[in-house]
């Protein structure tokens, strides 16, 4: 699932191309929304909540969508009649995997496979994104209502971390990568309030300096296998002593989530993980170092 800073590249491409610019036509192929009329009214601003894109218009409206696990908006030129052609067939043509279509006179903003759309009132923004957490991104994050908000879950600091309800936008990787880093073991809880600082300022500092580059890196480095110390790399040699990588579920039953870490630096096994041995990630169809599905 793309994380906070990934979402947050998106909006700021969006907000490029289609703020201060009036729909010519827009198409919402979702469920309840194929009627709504759109065309005419000026987006004013493409705003990132957590995971949550929030295109705001003049007319009052916000058009909300979230990404989920594969999906992405796409932006191109608006041709000059206005319509994408498929040349092949002689008709206009969206991908069939297209949830919105967003045309303005410069820009075409798509969003394909997205996992969730809304339309809502601009005042009524709160009742799609009122429960999050503060935004570890927002340059006015409140750092202590997030580990405040850690600090009473009562549960694992891992999943605790992924619950956007405590502090939005960090996912599996940002998780991972942040509590390795902290040398804080990912099933641990009730820890002190400095750790927590400690957990969540590096979790700020790491997704901060992702946000120009289009390859997430926790190590320096963004070539592919060489950018995380933990994250997808189970099965694999630890970069800080040599011992292997793993990775366990995390979290409650039904809303387990990917962890990666390694026992020897992070204060031991996981509860969840049996210690068998585990395969490099990807090795082989059934090996151990498959990574679960995510789930939000």
């Amino acid at each position: 699932m793309p994380e906070g800073d990934t979402v947050f590249r998106t909006c700021a491409r969006l907000h490029e191309a289609l703020a201060g610019r009036v729909l010519r036509t827009a198409e919402l192929r979702w469920p309840g929304l194929s009627t709504a009329t759109l065309a005419g009214s000026e987006v004013t601003e493409v705003v990132p909540r957590g995971k949550h894109i929030l295109i705001r218009l003049d007319s009052g409206w916000t058009l909300h969508s979230h990404l989920k696990m594969e999906g992405q908006w796409r932006i191109e030129r608006t041709p000059p009649d206005g319509h994408h052609h498929d040349h092949r067939r002689g008709a206009t043509a969206h991908p069939a995997d297209a949830r919105a279509v967003l045309v303005t006179d410069a820009w075409t903003a798509i969003g394909l496979r997205l996992g969730r759309l809304d339309l809502v009132r601009t005042t009524d923004e709160h009742t799609l994104v009122g429960h999050l957490g503060p935004d570890i991104l927002d340059p006015a994050f409140e750092e202590a209502v997030a580990v405040a908000n850690l600090a009473a879950s009562g549960t694992a600091i891992g999943a605790a971390l992924l619950d956007q309800r405590n502090l939005a936008g960090i996912g599996t990787l940002w998780a991972s990568e942040s509590l390795f880093l902290e040398r804080t073991n990912p099933w641990s809880s009730d820890l002190p309030p400095g750790q927590l600082s400690r957990v969540v300022a590096r979790a700020r500092r790491l997704m901060t300096a992702a946000l120009p580059h289009a390859v997430q890196a926790s190590t320096g480095v963004r070539r592919d296998g060489e950018n995380t110390y933990v994250h997808a790399r189970s099965g694999r040699p630890c970069r800080r002593c040599g011992t292997t990588v793993r990775v366990a579920p995390i979290g409650p039953p039904t809303r387990e989530r990917t962890m990666f870490y390694r026992p020897a630096c992070q204060g031991g096994l996981a509860p969840t993980d049996d210690g068998a041995p585990v395969a490099p990630l990807g090795a082989s169809p059934g090996s151990r170092g498959r990574r679960p599905r995510e789930r939000r």
